[in-house]
């Protein structure tokens, strides 16, 4: 199979890339190594996982290098690029929807010209806003996105839908709940936290400590990826989750384990985007995917800290 990744450079892209090479997969890989985390990261991501994958450097946003990219034929286009957090979203609401809404826009354009091309896209838990529903479940009614980023990647699924209406495109989006393991972007809470704890720094840690979170082993998602990948048609939603939630607490408390040291506490007020719980319903994943996640958080962050302490 021949896969064009976007976004393939970072920490979800890489692994993916690396896991398709391994089958003996051919893998494209666009990244535009922009400076939301540090460039040298992703390079090390590339020189690590994507040894025998072609990197093409460039923008999402450029039309005629994603039509002429497309272009050349792929049987699965995996579109993992989009400006990241919600936070920062909250900061520049117009360049999340720039990147986010207008370059997927644009690659769904070109992929017009090829409809039998299998259409892989990541959303986001965070498209769930305050649902009080739990566990989250793809048929909830989600109209009310509480941060820019969670309306980007909502409207990125209406379009994708659209898309595949009226063109065919066969088209599955997968909604991420809080992915972690190795090459986790330096500023997500996991890697921030164990670096601040071994550095003897106080944590920022935001509201009563109880907000729950999906916490996702990166080996299970990218499984659900690859199932995604070879199962693709028609136009499906799927959650990846662990289907278990960690309190903000317990994650701190696990951290601090695992650091053998106690976390010190700098705490804030809640932020505003800002959730105050993930919690995937796999069912569906399970059922037509054969998705199966299997990594507890504890598990996670011990190979975490054995990656972080090998780098």
């Amino acid at each position: 199979m021949r896969v064009l990744i976007t976004g393939g450079a970072g920490f979800i892209g890489s692994h993916l890339g690396e896991r398709l090479l391994a089958r003996g997969d051919e893998v494209v890989v666009l990244d535009n190594f922009n400076d939301f985390y540090s460039p040298a990261i992703k390079r090390r991501n590339v020189e690590e996982a994507l040894g025998d994958a072609r990197v093409v450097v460039g923008d999402l946003r450029d039309a005629p290098l994603i039509e002429g990219l497309v272009g050349e034929g792929f049987d699965a286009v995996v579109h993992l690029a989009a400006m990241a957090g919600v936070r920062p979203s909250v900061e520049d609401p117009l360049l999340y929807q720039d990147v986010n809404v207008r370059g997927t826009m644009i690659l769904l354009e070109a992929l017009r010209k090829r409809p039998q091309t299998r259409f892989v896209m990541a959303s986001s838990s965070s498209v769930y806003g305050g649902n009080e529903r739990a566990p989250f479940r793809e048929d909830d009614e989600i109209h009310r996105p509480i941060s820019p980023y969670a309306a980007t990647k909502r409207a990125t699924e209406l379009f994708a839908y659209t898309h595949h209406h009226l063109y065919g495109i066969p088209t599955t989006c997968l909604r991420f709940f809080t992915v972690y393991g190795p090459r986790q972007r330096p500023e997500m809470a996991i890697h921030k936290f164990v670096a601040l704890t071994l550095a003897g720094q106080p944590l920022p840690f935001f509201g009563d400590g109880e907000t729950r979170r999906d916490y996702t082993y990166i080996d299970d998602i990218i499984d659900g990826v690859v199932r995604s990948i070879d199962r693709c048609k028609g136009y499906r939603i799927y959650n990846l989750g662990e289907s278990q939630t960690t309190s903000l607490s317990e994650l701190v408390e696990l951290i601090g384990q695992a650091c053998g040291r106690t976390p010190v506490l700098d705490r804030r007020p809640m932020q505003p985007g800002d959730v105050t719980l993930t919690y995937a319903d796999i069912s569906r994943a399970r059922e037509e995917l054969g998705y199966a996640p299997r990594t507890t958080v504890a598990e996670g962050l011990a190979r975490f800290m054995e990656w972080y302490h090998a780098r």
